[in-house]
């Protein structure tokens, strides 16, 4: 059965504060490198699969299945990045998402603070606000190499890629906290909403 290639998506982000279109450029390059390589990782494990060849014993086949991983994950988050990004925002921290945002952090400067300390982290990943679909409370993490310290069923709320390829065309390497002021003032609140599975639609489905 042949799949659907994945196809890059297209955003309308140019005019961002802090964060210069020569760096989306450079960006979305790379977000489409994840997705012909996710493409490339698919067709030849499907292959092997085929050819009854798939053996956790060959290092061939267990090396492309990690690579999947990082690839689809980096295809993955880069897509929920650039979706949670509008030129200089969009809407405010208001309603359900607000309210979730007090539950589980007292507070949203509470919340800024603890995500912006995730983001400021020694070391390139991912900072990201999760929902946890048993108790809905909000929590922050730390994601390495797009694949490692995901938490298993939890819905991305809000994503910020702090790889160094996200800002150093446009700040040094030590100056990581002005790109996160930056990603703050550019946050695109109304699909940070829509990511939010919201008390009422909890009880539609009880």
């Amino acid at each position: 059965m042949a799949y659907a290639e994945y196809k890059a998506k297209k955003f309308q982000l140019s005019g961002l504060e802090g964060i210069s279109d020569k760096t989306l450029e450079m960006h979305f390059g790379l977000y489409e490198g994840y997705i012909k390589n996710t493409n490339l990782l698919l067709e030849q494990i499907s292959a092997l699969s085929r050819k009854k060849q798939a053996s956790g014993q060959d290092p061939a086949y267990a090396e492309l299945t990690r690579r999947l991983g990082f690839e689809f994950g980096g295809m993955v988050l880069h897509e929920y990045y650039f979706e949670n990004l509008a030129p200089k925002g969009k809407g405010n921290p208001t309603g359900d998402f607000k309210k979730a945002i007090d539950e589980s952090f007292d507070g949203f400067e509470n919340w800024q603070q603890a995500f912006t300390a995730v983001g400021g982290m020694r070391g390139v990943g991912w900072a990201i606000l999760y929902q946890d679909p048993v108790t809905q409370r909000l929590s922050n993490h730390w994601i390495a190499l797009h694949q490692d310290g995901v938490p298993s069923g939890f819905k991305p709320i809000l994503v910020m890629d702090v790889w160094e390829h996200a800002f150093l065309l446009d700040y040094k390497p030590a100056e990581r906290g002005k790109y996160i002021s930056a990603f703050f003032s550019n946050i695109n609140w109304d699909a940070v909403q829509r990511r939010l599975t919201s008390p009422a639609a909890l009880r539609a489905v009880a």
